[in-house]
């Protein structure tokens, strides 16, 4: 009689001891590792968040620089007299008439009116960029003979409005019919005069557009010079003298450096 026999290693194991937990484990690395795997998840998202939103405002800044270029001008001009003229036995005496012209952008969106003065016919003015920011307050003057940005608080007085000033300017170009010229507004030069007080460093508190217009540019604060008290009206050795028009009437901007 033959005895038969199975060796131990080849019994089958009971089903029951494979589900069953290792006898070697860490709990708390189990639990430190799913703790890590959250704060590598939050970090995730909030890293995303953070580089969606720099994205966002990196491509608005980079729009509002740029668009200062995009935008259509509006080319208008103005004619204006020196000074008045007055009738002597009744005859007119007095200066001829000039003709100014310039170019206007409008960004009624945020209340802002960029003035472009060209080169003019007479050598009695400077051309310059003139930037209006009804939300700053604030007006910006850039010389771009000497590449130099001037900023001064915001003449409501003298500034006509975005809006207003636009509607304006279309109601000039509709009437000035066929003949380019004939129809223009006559109108008179007003004086205002400034001094540079300071240089400034930091401009980036003065909002978006004025940093655009006067980006890598030495930047200076001006005053009014009727405002400063002792001031004599000859006493500016550099000026640079700024016409031109942003309400119904031609302005002549004498900006000096004591």
């Amino acid at each position: 009689m033959v005895k038969v026999s199975f060796n131990k290693a080849l019994v089958q194991k009971d089903p029951k001891k494979e589900t069953l937990i290792p006898e070697v484990q860490d709990v708390e690395a189990a639990v430190a590792v799913r703790q890590q795997s959250r704060v590598c998840c939050w970090c995730f998202c909030l890293g995303l968040a953070f580089v969606l939103s720099g994205a966002i405002v990196g491509g608005a800044y980079l729009y509002r620089n740029y668009m200062l270029e995009e935008e259509l001008p509006l080319f208008c001009g103005m004619k204006y007299f020196e000074d008045f003229y007055y009738e002597e036995m009744d005859v007119k005496v007095g200066p001829p008439l000039r003709l100014i012209e310039e170019n206007v952008i409008f960004y009624q969106d945020d209340a802002v009116e960029l003035i472009k003065v060209p080169v003019p016919e007479f050598k009695d003015s400077d051309s310059a960029g003139i930037l209006h920011d009804f939300t700053m307050k604030l007006t910006a003057y850039l010389d771009l003979n000497l590449d130099k940005c001037y900023i001064i608080t915001l003449n409501t007085s003298v500034v006509m409005p975005p809006k207003d000033f636009q509607e304006f300017l279309l109601n000039i170009k509709v009437n000035r019919g066929e003949t380019a010229g004939m129809y223009l507004p006559q109108t008179y030069l007003v004086h205002e005069e400034m001094m540079v007080t300071e240089k400034l460093d930091d401009i980036s508190n003065m909002g978006i557009y004025i940093n655009s217009l006067c980006k890598d540019k030495d930047v200076y604060r001006l005053q009014r010079r009727d405002s400063i008290l002792g001031m004599q009206k000859r006493e500016a050795l550099n000026c640079l003298k700024i016409r031109h028009f942003e309400n119904e009437f031609v302005v002549e901007t004498l900006i000096c450096e004591p």
